[in-house]
């Protein structure tokens, strides 16, 4: 039989099951011995993974959460250490996964996780160049975590919470303007330089795993040949419903800022929609409210005034899933998570995210948490992906994840649909008035929307963006270009300045700074009406989907759990059938939520005459142009160009004296001595010119030839000087104008 080998526990040392590990991977890559590729030894190769890797792994989270929860250069380069470390396991591991005939075996855990062990990611590269990489990843994370932006004369301003506050409740337009693109020049321009290199080596690292770029590697995640297209579909079913939104939204914004401002056929400026990415657009209900006759109660100003603090919030958030049955967080979490922002003055990375430290016990979440209702939602989807990581924490690690990435976001934004109800809240003491008429419900679900159905097409073109850049379409020099040619096809938006390609605003946004891919949130949206709509036929709820909350449904919590404990170890649509009894992606369950909002905006938008889209619009205009020029070759501003233009001005006066002045001096010279020795030289049958021998009279003759040179010279500067003038106060010839005004 094959080698037996024995690991205490996740508590030993990682090097010690590595000394296990050697000896045998040296034997195993012998073709010669078949019986060390055989399902058995398989088995047993899984079982020290998984031993190891429980080390190893949670190591690195260790290390990884001690730097964004202070980021000192200390705690980088402990992070980057044991980045390295992880890099080599997995490594080790992957490059001998596929070394067994996995086509031959009969489990289908057994294969499954050997496929998963397969694709190594960015550990595939030469280590050098990983090392790069990974400095790459951490100055990128590193600038958009500390980015500030300051004022003129007083502090400078953090993303978290203060930009993002000013997106939030500012009203006034230049004020909006100030953060938007202060926060992009602060991080997106930064970034711009070393986003190619970080590309290329992102590319070269699905290649020596098997794929054509990063893209397609981030793809076969779902196990789909048809994603792209299935993604498109989804997309277009769900457009109608955002086109009302926006046609909607749009003429609301034109009647509070504007005709200077909003155009009414138009695109709508990006920096107005209360986000600093405009992907949710919740924030400026109060702008946009279809009766505000009838407003709805401001949650957080009741969350405020019953004293709420960050950790009653996420006390709440569990309070919701141990109501369904499901587990509550370990005592650990409350001692170990960074719930708010530090006061002790650390550097932290305030983004919120929920993390697995694979050792079955330790699980944390690390947010700046504000009392806000957002933040209260954000909490209960951070608690949501907690929950996963509880019920999936007994699985071999190769399946310790969501289905496929977009069910790990689906699970922690379906509760948000339950705990956000009007009946929820009614019952947590967040609302006074028990019951809607129905003005109340459409103002309501416009809420709802303004969350759910602003994010779509972002979530969708997000990742759109990353694959054509990732496969060459897009080229690094037009990267701003379409990335804003993209958010006017899909969102409607235009920049509210003009934009070059020395910005880089996708930068600006953490999952483009971070490596984080963005297609999942896309299809989680979807995902989450799906499970909703079950777990509310589970419960026995009848009446509007919208109505629903979920909250004490023991039978719901056991479907859901259920479904949860599988993790990754079956197939995407095998899982989704076990919650849903559908195997397939679908819109109809996110139509049903919000069909009554729709038949109210169509009807809106037909009554105001509304045009939906923003049909053959242009984000530029006469008035819009890059103050950008190219000048003999160079990328300049514009008052550089001038300043070069008079450089080469003055330039040409001084060259075109100098040969003038050197013509006439020659002549002079050449002249005189031919007087004075016209006795010696006619005795003599030759001359000198310039160093030459020469006849006395060709000598004379190429003086003259020389001096109308020089004429000629001056004459063409003369030129070039008078076009250089008539051209400073126009656009010169060899100036192109950047791509914003040729759209």
């Amino acid at each position: 039989m094959g080698t037996r080998w024995t690991c205490s526990g996740p508590s030993i040392l990682a090097f010690l099951c590595y000394g296990q590990l050697l000896p045998w991977l040296s034997t195993m890559a012998d073709p010669s011995l078949g019986e060390f590729y055989n399902e058995t030894e398989a088995r047993l190769f899984l079982q020290l993974y998984d031993q190891t890797a429980q080390v190893v792994l949670n190591q690195f989270m260790e290390a990884a959460w001690n730097y964004v929860t202070n980021i000192t250069k200390t705690n980088r380069e402990e992070m980057l250490h044991k980045e390295v470390e992880r890099s080599k396991f997995l490594t080790y591991f992957g490059t001998r996964a596929r070394l067994f005939k996995v086509s031959q075996f009969q489990d289908p855990d057994v294969k499954r996780m050997l496929r998963k062990l397969q694709d190594i990611d960015k550990a595939a590269l030469p280590e050098e160049e990983l090392q790069e990489y990974n400095k790459l990843l951490a100055y990128m994370k590193m600038t958009y975590s500390t980015g500030q932006v300051c004022l003129n004369e007083g502090p400078c301003l953090t993303l978290d919470p203060d930009l993002k506050e000013i997106m939030a409740n500012s009203r006034d337009e230049k004020e909006l303007l100030w953060a938007w693109q202060g926060w992009r020049d602060a991080v997106g321009r930064q970034l711009r330089s070393i986003f190619p290199r970080y590309l290329h080596l992102s590319n070269k690292a699905a290649r020596l795993n098997g794929y054509r770029d990063m893209g397609a590697l981030w793809r076969a995640k779902y196990d789909s040949d048809t994603l792209e297209h299935d993604l498109e579909q989804l997309y277009q079913e769900l457009q109608p419903l955002y086109l009302n939104l926006h046609a909607y939204v749009r003429r609301a914004l034109h009647r509070f800022y504007g005709a200077e401002v909003i155009d009414v056929r138009g695109a709508i400026p990006a920096h107005l929609l209360g986000n600093m990415w405009a992907q949710s657009w919740v924030n400026i209900l109060d702008l946009v409210l279809p009766f505000p006759k009838k407003p709805p109660e401001d949650i957080t100003k009741v969350m405020k005034g019953q004293h709420w603090k960050p950790v009653k919030m996420f006390q709440e958030a569990e309070k919701f899933f141990t109501s369904l049955g499901l587990l509550p967080v370990p005592k650990d979490f409350w001692k170990k998570s960074m719930l708010e922002r530090p006061s002790d003055g650390r550097e932290v990375e305030c983004h919120t995210s929920a993390w697995d430290f694979y050792n079955g016990k330790d699980f944390r979440i690390k947010k700046c948490t504000e009392v806000t209702m957002e933040d209260l939602l954000s909490i209960f989807h951070q608690m949501g992906h907690i929950q996963y990581f509880l019920q999936y924490s007994n699985l071999s690690v190769p399946f310790r994840t969501g289905a496929n990435p977009a069910f790990e976001e689906a699970v922690g934004s379906v509760v948000t649909l339950s705990a956000s109800s009007y009946t929820h809240l009614f019952n947590r003491g967040l609302l006074s008035l028990q019951h809607q008429d129905s003005e109340e419900e459409v103002n309501f679900l416009l809420g709802i929307a303004l969350d759910k159905i602003a994010f779509i097409p972002f979530s969708y073109l997000m990742d759109l963006y990353r694959w054509k850049v990732f496969d060459g379409t897009i080229w690094k020099t037009i990267y701003n270009q379409e990335w804003w040619n993209l958010r006017l096809k899909y969102q409607g938006l235009c920049p509210p300045v003009p934009r070059s390609e020395d910005d880089f605003d996708p930068g600006a946004k953490f999952h483009i700074s971070a490596n984080v891919p963005y297609i999942q949130y896309f299809l989680g949206t979807v995902l989450q009406f799906q499970f909703h709509e079950a777990l509310c036929k589970a419960s026995g709820h009848v009446g509007p989907l919208h109505q629903c909350d979920i909250y004490n449904s023991k039978i719901a919590g056991k479907l859901l759990g259920d479904m949860l404990k599988l993790g990754s170890s079956r197939p995407w649509p095998e899982v989704l059938k076990k919650l849903t009894g559908e195997s397939n992606l679908s819109t109809k369950a996110l139509m049903t939520y919000f069909k009554p909002l729709l038949n109210w905006l169509v009807m809106e938008n037909v009554r105001q005459g509304e045009v939906l889209g923003w049909p053959d619009f242009s984000c530029s205009n006469a008035e819009r142009k890059i103050n950008r020029a190219a000048f003999l070759g160079l990328e300049l501003e514009a008052n550089k160009v001038v300043f070069w233009q008079w450089g080469l001005l003055s330039l040409s006066f001084i060259m075109t004296f100098i040969a003038l002045g050197l013509a006439c001096r020659l002549y002079s010279l050449e002249k005189q001595s031919l007087v004075q020795d016209s006795t010696i030289l006619s005795s003599l049958t030759y001359a000198y010119f310039l160093g030459s021998t020469v006849e006395p009279r060709q000598a004379a003759r190429r003086q003259w030839v020389l001096l109308a040179i020089c004429l000629t010279f001056m004459l063409c500067s003369i030129g070039f000087t008078i076009w250089i003038f008539t051209q400073h106060h126009r656009t010169p010839l060899w100036v192109a104008v950047r791509w914003w005004s040729e759209d």
